[in-house]
């Protein structure tokens, strides 16, 4: 499929429109800051990541500047509670954390080698690559919420970070722009090749946001750009009554087409049923997707290559030799609402 076709399939298809971006950029003047901070800003996340500098050894992910970056009292705060980071759960989530960032960062070498100068983070957060990136001609656009990106440069200046001159803060307010004109205003180059990573985002997005956002994506970046992103498929209802896995929306498309699927499909809408009347009235819903749809959307949004990869195969890759347990959990393993069977996905322009 040609740019123009996605094009084309994103007027037809995607009924995006501005009211749905909720599910991207949540108001954060409705939200309480604690949990700003902690969960849609990131201060959690990356309490995670420096949790790893200090605990985990041999590292699989490197952050010089994750301590420093989460400021004095998170630091402090982190150190004296230790002991809680070491829990099963704390350490599955944490697992699963630094190798969604080791993946996006393993990916965006090779494709540096292959002629990519520019890195787009969208949802940015307290991300700490943009400051001690190690590529001289890769320029850096941390795309995010306004009040996120003060917010974090506030971070930077309390601890003495510099800002490098390779780096654009790209501010976006979805409700009046999309991330195409964004990016444009940003003095982004739509000719030359890119690499985006959406980390630790997507699960704060509908399905049409997420298919709105590729879609740009597929129309507006030179053929070759890859994208790397994370996901969730759905928890079983019993995992959700459990307790073992965070309920949400479930983003899937139920296709009855196909007789010989039909079962399948009715189990799924049952789910969806049943998930969305328990939880009618939480704050958040985090949304799974499902795999064998989200892979037919990406191809059929445009993308030439789509590859997925699962606990199994990231834990074959980055934790085989460890003696240590430090690796990702299957959910029903532990007890915790975040650790989920994070999947995550590279496809290509």
């Amino acid at each position: 499929m040609g740019k123009s076709e996605a094009m084309q399939l994103s007027a037809q298809d995607v009924d995006f429109k501005r009211r749905d971006i909720d599910n991207l950029m949540p108001k954060l003047n409705e939200l309480p800051p604690e949990w700003r901070r902690n969960e849609f800003m990131g201060l959690h996340v990356a309490s995670q990541r420096a949790a790893h500098q200090i605990l985990d050894n041999p590292r699989i992910f490197e952050d010089s500047l994750s301590l420093r970056i989460i400021g004095a009292e998170a630091e402090s705060k982190l150190r004296l509670r230790l002991a809680q980071f070491q829990q099963p759960a704390e350490r599955a989530f944490r697992a699963g954390v630094v190798v969604r960032n080791r993946f996006a960062e393993d990916v965006l070498a090779r494709s540096i080698q292959k002629g990519v100068n520019q890195y787009v983070i969208l949802g940015a957060g307290l991300d700490t690559f943009a400051y001690r990136n190690p590529f001289p001609r890769l320029r850096v656009f941390e795309v995010d919420h306004p009040a996120t990106q003060a917010w974090k440069r506030s971070c930077l200046e309390k601890v003495a970070i510099p800002i490098p001159a390779s780096v654009t803060y790209v501010p976006i307010d979805f409700e009046r722009q999309t991330l195409t004109d964004a990016l444009r205003q940003s003095g982004f180059k739509s000719d030359e090749l890119t690499f985006v990573s959406v980390i630790a985002v997507v699960r704060y997005l509908s399905r049409e946001t997420l298919i709105s956002v590729l879609t740009s994506i597929v129309s507006s970046m030179r053929t070759g750009s890859e994208v790397v992103f994370d996901f969730d498929p759905p928890p079983s209802l019993l995992e959700v009554l459990r307790g073992r896995a965070l309920p949400g929306r479930t983003e899937v498309l139920f296709d009855f087409s196909s007789f010989r699927s039909l079962p399948r499909q009715l189990r799924k809408l049952t789910y969806r049923m049943t998930v969305d009347w328990m939880l009618k009235n939480n704050d958040f819903k985090p949304t799974y997707f499902d795999v064998e749809t989200l892979t037919r959307d990406l191809k059929r949004i445009g993308f030439a290559d789509v590859q997925l990869f699962g606990p199994k195969e990231m834990n074959m890759r980055y934790y085989k030799d460890r003696t240590d347990g430090f690796r990702i959990q299957n959910r029903l393993a532990v007890d915790f609402q975040l650790a989920e069977e994070m999947h995550l996905v590279k496809v290509r322009v």
